[in-house]
């Protein structure tokens, strides 16, 4: 066993069977065995690959839709640009390129990033080297300003609930110990839950419903910023508009693997729930988009034709790749469509170029 899961283990020993997102939690950000506390997981010779790592256009495009807002909402000065787990930096990277053929743009930004792990944020220092950065633990201590956010792949590594129906009610998921003290999955005994009796309707039983509320907290967060002091955010992640089954995974060296076998080795993520996220930025004051599919909204902001421009001066295999990451950034059946979108404004004000208005 890890030495995260010995400690896991002797605290489940000690305290009873632990909840899914503590465990989720403690697997990704423990300060010493955590999974992104001790390593750089991003791109082929890790444990997975984000768009940002796949091409320049991705950042490239959301750096537009997010300029033209801040043209659409009177060039405010200064605005906080800032990302929600960073990555490699990459994203903001590609996005600073971009805003610079906007003039006055990179003037009035204030880059911040939200990121917790230390390895990570020396990745981010020498990959933004020139730009004065701000670096936060949660968007909670980023300044009052109007905000321009973007988060990818950000929200599917926030610690989620499962919930699995049973007769007497729901049962939560937890993780405990078997033989030998292995770490195995359970549930605990069925309680009634005020919170999910409107899943009743849709579900049956054995069904399992996943919560995230940091998720639901930030959305709030960000919207009630955005409402009160302008700007936009941008949200894209796997997912879809209604949690229903077990989405919680793990990946290793680009492989799923057994997400109790070895806690700190591998990554662990669900798939986004948009749609209380979506109520929860309206509750707070904001106006929220449609969801939109990843491959419609980068083709509306033109990725074709930037992937047309850049495989001019390209030929073999690096356009062949180039080629190749265009279709996986877009294609239905590649990320195009697993991966989904939304945007949150202040109302009336206009949504960023590529997304549609919410249906009432």
């Amino acid at each position: 066993m890890t030495p995260l899961g010995e400690i896991l283990a002797a605290q489940i020993a000690a305290e009873g069977p632990m909840r899914l997102d503590r465990y989720m939690g403690a697997c990704l950000l423990h300060p010493e065995h955590g999974y992104y506390a001790t390593r750089d997981p991003f791109g082929g010779q890790g444990d997975f690959i984000t768009a940002p790592e796949i091409s320049q256009m991705f950042g490239e495009m959301l750096g537009l839709c997010l300029a033209q807002s801040w043209l659409d909402q009177g060039r405010p000065e200064p605005f906080v640009l800032a990302e929600a787990g960073p990555g490699r930096g990459t994203l903001m990277a590609d996005m600073l390129r971009a805003m610079r053929s906007v003039p006055g743009m990179l003037e009035a930004a204030r880059v911040h990033l939200i990121e917790a792990s230390a390895t990570l944020r020396e990745i981010q220092r020498a990959r933004l080297e020139g730009h004065k950065v701000t670096w936060h633990d949660s968007i909670d201590t980023l300044p009052a300003a109007p905000l321009f956010f973007v988060a990818n792949e950000f929200i599917d590594a926030l610690p989620i609930r499962q919930f699995q129906r049973v007769e007497k009610g729901w049962a939560e998921r937890q993780v405990g110990l078997g033989p030998d003290r292995v770490l195995v999955p359970g549930l605990a005994p069925p309680v009634r839950l005020e919170a999910l009796e409107p899943r009743i309707a849709d579900t049956q039983f054995g069904d399992v419903v996943e919560t995230c509320a940091p998720a639901v907290s930030i959305a709030e967060t960000l919207a009630s910023r955005i409402a009160a002091q302008g700007g936009a955010a941008l949200l894209i992640d796997y997912g879809n508009w209604h949690s229903l089954g077990d989405t919680f995974q793990a990946l290793k060296a680009h492989q799923p693997v057994d997400p109790f076998e070895a806690p700190g080795e591998a990554d662990l993520t669900a798939h986004v729930d948009f749609e209380p996220l979506a109520s929860a930025a309206r509750a707070a004051g904001a106006q929220v988009s449609a969801m939109t599919p990843q491959g419609v909204l980068l083709e509306r902001l033109g990725i074709t034709a930037r992937a047309q421009a850049l495989a001019q001066s390209l030929d073999g295999a690096a356009l062949e790749g180039h080629i190749a990451a265009h279709r996986r950034l877009t294609h239905p059946e590649e990320m195009g469509h697993l991966f989904q979108s939304l945007a949150i404004v202040a109302p009336g004000a206009a949504l960023p170029p590529g997304f549609d208005p919410a249906r009432p």
